[in-house]
């Protein structure tokens, strides 16, 4: 199971990757091994709006639908629309090709409420 140093978690097994006052945003490589195969993937649009705590969109397999929590807060710049024709895509490559949105940070200190890798391993390990 992957988990990249130079990331931000969260307990509901987001990441965030930061570039300047943006983020790519997506679910963990734990996250997609606990749902499965991912077969439908839905997104905000660019220009809406997310807030830190709350879904923005969801992902779908052919057991459940799982909401995807916003780590951040802020506007969507883009979405990963790659998604629309390839969700498993998020299962292939969760940290690279699978990314979900890209958001220009509303409020840069909401990193600091983020979890580094160390603390997120220890979280799934139990």
């Amino acid at each position: 199971m992957k988990i990249l140093d130079d990331l931000f978690y969260t307990e509901t097994h987001e990441w965030v990757k930061l570039e300047g006052d943006t983020a790519y945003v997506g679910i963990t490589d734990f996250a997609q091994q606990e749902l499965g195969e991912i077969v439908y993937v839905e997104l905000p649009e660019a220009g809406d709006t997310v807030t830190s705590g709350e879904p923005f969109g969801s992902v779908e397999t052919s057991k459940a639908v799982e909401d995807v929590n916003s780590p951040i807060s802020g506007e969507v710049l883009s979405v990963n629309s790659e998604l629309e024709d390839s969700a498993e895509t998020v299962n292939n490559s969760p940290f690279e090709d699978g990314w979900l949105i890209k958001v220009r940070l509303s409020d840069k200190n909401e990193i600091s409420k983020l979890i580094s890798a160390a603390a997120y391993k220890k979280i799934i390990e139990g």
